[in-house]
């Protein structure tokens, strides 16, 4: 381990920071027109940031700021790249959509790139109060992204609606960080496991019970997902992806640092692990129970997306290397196969004006390509081989089968075979309904280039997904020694 160094532990940060500001100034200050170019400059950015992001991951060295204020590890980096890659899929897949913003799409990308810079200070964050300010970096701004169909009455209250709930769990964390420091008289995670070491008292298990409910909020864990589907529908369709997709992986690299480095001290191990693995039974089943009924795809991606926290839960219950690796490699291939669907949907709703499923009949003709990547990417999220999802859950229950947990493994496997009828509900539309008076929606340019990228990447790691599968490993390493 190293000391300090800003080149190696803020770099990507600093650029993401300087792109939100650039892209910014360059709206406000050129005339409209040259306002096309931001696309891809924000494209071209995010790439290259990216590529410096992958690099750091293999040669980059472990790095320290402030006795652990902040965290440059592989388990930081490898969720960066997860950002980093859900914002460049994002912003490749919504180009026609993004159009619609007209003068203001430039404040669309810099809002982008904020939320983005939000999820790294997350991921790095070894302290809980500098997690918290990475939080609300990135709450702060999809509250204006969300509302950002400014004369859309349901993006507007979905505006609302998210900025009431989610101001009302980041005050619940905010008071659970508080009774921390009060226990403790430190807010740096190292420190905090050792201070409560083995009693467990009243206002302990209380500090759990208000970390994990702010936490789960912004996972959309039951009983704290209530605010996901209305938020999902109303948002801007491309919003709902970076949504369901960045925000619940930052959230989810928050909760495996505060859980195994806090929360698996004594005082709070039997209470912890409690509420996790209570919570995860009743996520898995109560989202995809629910995402049966669904008419509307964006509702239905939403329950989906929420049963899909439930299956993430079990690897962190595992406590080990192997819980942890299934963790990061399930976000990493969840973004492929979410991305997929979301940029159907979103380009078919671009096209159309609907977001409903009824409205996706005969798109095997109408689109070959966009019913083929949805359909991928659907059997993906319900773990069907040889598709990467297959591997991600067998990651995933087999790292807590081994620890003894049967029991929720087993839910999790009767709730993946229940999603798999919601989830080809979807496909017969597509391929079985007429859909004669819905008009052809063909994919082209970007779109079309994100569409087989995602499919053939979620092919690709289900067939051989032993690279991915190495860099979670050294991931999980880099936390758990």
């Amino acid at each position: 381990m190293v000391e300090f160094n800003i080149s190696t532990v803020f770099m990507p940060e600093v650029m993401i920071a300087a792109m939100s500001m650039i892209v910014l100034a360059i709206g406000l200050l050129v005339p409209r027109g040259a306002s096309k170019g931001i696309m891809p400059l924000t494209t071209f950015s995010l790439i290259g940031v990216l590529g410096y992001t992958l690099y750091d991951f293999f040669y980059g060295a472990k790095a320290v700021f402030l006795d652990g204020m902040y965290m440059h590890d592989q388990f930081a980096v490898y969720f960066k790249l997860l950002f980093l890659v859900a914002a460049l899929l994002v912003v490749l897949s919504s180009r026609d959509y993004v159009q619609k913003f007209g003068e203001h799409c430039y404040k669309f990308y810099s809002l982008l790139l904020t939320a983005t810079l939000g999820m790294m200070l997350m991921a790095g964050a070894g302290e809980l109060i500098t997690m918290y300010i990475g939080l609300e970096l990135m709450t702060i701004s999809f509250y204006i992204l969300v509302a950002y169909l400014g004369n859309d009455a349901r993006s507007s209250e979905a505006g609302i609606k998210y900025l009431i709930l989610g101001g009302t769990s980041s005050a619940i964390l905010l008071y659970g960080i508080s009774l921390i420091y009060g226990l403790t008289g430190s807010t740096e995670l190292a420190q905090i496991a050792s201070a409560l070491g083995a009693n467990l008292t009243p206002a302990s298990f209380l500090a759990t019970v208000f970390i994990l409910a702010g936490i789960g909020f912004k996972i959309s864990l039951v009983p704290f997902h209530l605010w996901a589907p209305d938020i999902y529908e109303g948002a801007p369709t491309p919003v709902t992806a970076f949504l369901a997709v960045a925000s619940k992986a930052a959230a989810f690299a928050v909760l495996i640092r505060v859980y195994l480095l806090t929360m698996n001290s004594q005082a709070f191990s039997l209470t912890g692990q409690t509420l996790l693995i209570v919570l995860a039974c009743l996520t898995m089943i109560l989202g995809n129970l629910i995402a049966i009924p669904q008419t509307n795809i964006k509702r239905l991606l939403a329950y989906s997306s929420i049963a899909q926290a439930g299956y993430l839960m079990v690897g962190i219950i595992a406590q080990s290397v192997a819980g942890v690796k299934g963790v990061l490699f399930y976000a990493m291939i969840y973004v492929f196969a979410n991305m997929g669907a979301f940029a159907v949907a979103t380009h078919v709703a671009d096209q159309q004006g609907s977001d409903e499923i009824k409205d996706f009949a005969g798109l095997w003709r109408r689109s070959p390509l966009a019913a083929v990547v949805m359909t991928a990417s659907l059997l993906s999220l319900a773990g069907i081989p040889p598709l990467a999802g297959f591997v991600g859950k067998f990651y995933l229950f087999s790292a807590v089968m081994s620890q003894g947990y049967t029991a929720i493994a087993y839910i999790g496997f009767v709730m993946s075979m229940v999603s798999v009828y919601y989830y080809l509900s979807v496909v017969k539309v597509m391929f079985l309904n007429d859909g004669k008076d819905l008009p052809d929606v063909p994919v082209q340019g970007a779109v079309k280039a994100t569409l087989l990228f995602t499919m053939i990447i979620t092919l690709a790691i289900g067939i051989y997904p032993t690279p991915l599968a190495q860099m979670a490993f050294a991931a999980a390493q880099s936390l758990i020694k």
